[in-house]
């Protein structure tokens, strides 16, 4: 009997990271040649304009970020003055802030990032985007089951 192999054709967990691989290393060329930011820069400037203020470790959690990466990012974004950093009252956090420039840097990036998403999706109905969202959403929800599994003296568990 042959041992069993990975059809990469078919093996989910594959194409979704060829997926992700593929559109965040456009995505971080598109934009640094545009904007002078990559895709790190982007999702910290994506989602302070949706939450208004963030600490850094909301962003790690929320994109699965390394605090480092967001750490070194965030001194940048500062540097640049895309954002602003202050210390939060009376919490041992600081709070990370857009500023007009940094919001008018949204907006301009915004329009390649919708356009992106456009042609991406140009192949399917609005009903097949709605039925691909929730079953990304799903397949989100089980990922911490996914990554409990380890491998234990030859035998896979589901801890």
């Amino acid at each position: 009997m042959p041992k069993p192999v990975i059809d990469h054709e078919r093996y989910v967990p594959a194409l979704i990271n060829f997926v992700g691989n593929k559109l965040a290393a456009g995505a971080s060329n598109a934009y640094r040649r545009e904007f002078g930011i990559g895709v790190t820069e982007w999702r910290i400037l994506s989602l302070l304009a949706v939450e208004g203020t963030c600490s850094a470790q909301h962003i790690c959690q929320f994109f699965d970020l390394d605090k480092a990466l967001v750490s070194r990012t965030t001194r940048s974004l500062v540097e640049n003055g895309v954002v602003t950093v202050t210390a939060q009252e009376g919490k041992n956090k600081r709070a990370i802030v857009l500023t007009k420039v940094g919001r008018s840097l949204h907006d301009r990036v915004i329009k390649l990032a919708l356009q992106r998403e456009k042609v991406l999706l140009a192949g399917f109905t609005k009903d097949e985007t709605d039925v691909l969202i929730d079953m990304l959403r799903r397949l989100l929800e089980r990922a911490p089951a996914v990554n409990a599994i380890q491998a234990n003296k030859g035998r896979l568990t589901n801890r």
